[in-house]
């Protein structure tokens, strides 16, 4: 089953984690000192919020699967949509180990795909060589470009 997921960086961690738990009418099921995470059954989402400099706003959005099948067909799509597919493996950000694959929309959207395979005591850090530095902002592309996106992981 997937989960929609939307991380929007913040101003204010506190002030924000206030307003959307007032908002969604639950608290988070994750809060550290630079993120906040909620798992909502109603509607199904995973709704995260970070404080760590750079643009404030909308930073990613994406779904979550719960299961290796499902990231899978959901891979196949991204590559029909010939959408320019960075692929990432076993890495650790936003206190989640998961494999992912990331696209950018034609308007330069980033969007994340994820499978979940655990926890990690930091927000990012001990990636694989091969992946691109975790949690950075936005990939830079210009509305319309098939530009791969920089890697902006925080599920």
């Amino acid at each position: 089953m997937k989960r929609f997921h939307v991380h929007v960086a913040v101003p204010d961690l506190a002030q924000s984690i206030r307003f959307y738990s007032t908002m969604f009418g639950a608290e988070p099921s994750v809060v550290k000192d630079d993120y906040a995470k909620w798992m909502l059954e109603d509607p199904r989402v995973n709704f995260a919020i970070s404080q760590r400099g750079g643009t404030v706003g909308v930073n990613h959005l994406g779904f979550q699967v719960d299961e290796a099948g499902e990231l899978d067909a959901l891979h196949t799509r991204l590559q029909a949509a010939d959408a320019g597919v960075t692929e990432e493996k076993d890495v650790s950000c936003c206190y989640a180990r998961s494999d992912k694959y990331w696209v950018q929309d034609p308007a330069g959207v980033p969007w994340e795909s994820f499978h979940s395979l655990g926890s990690v005591p930091f927000f990012h850090g001990e990636v694989k060589e091969a992946a691109p530095a975790c949690c950075g902002s936005a990939p830079e592309a210009q509305p319309g470009s098939r530009a791969q996106p920089k890697a902006t992981c925080c599920s």
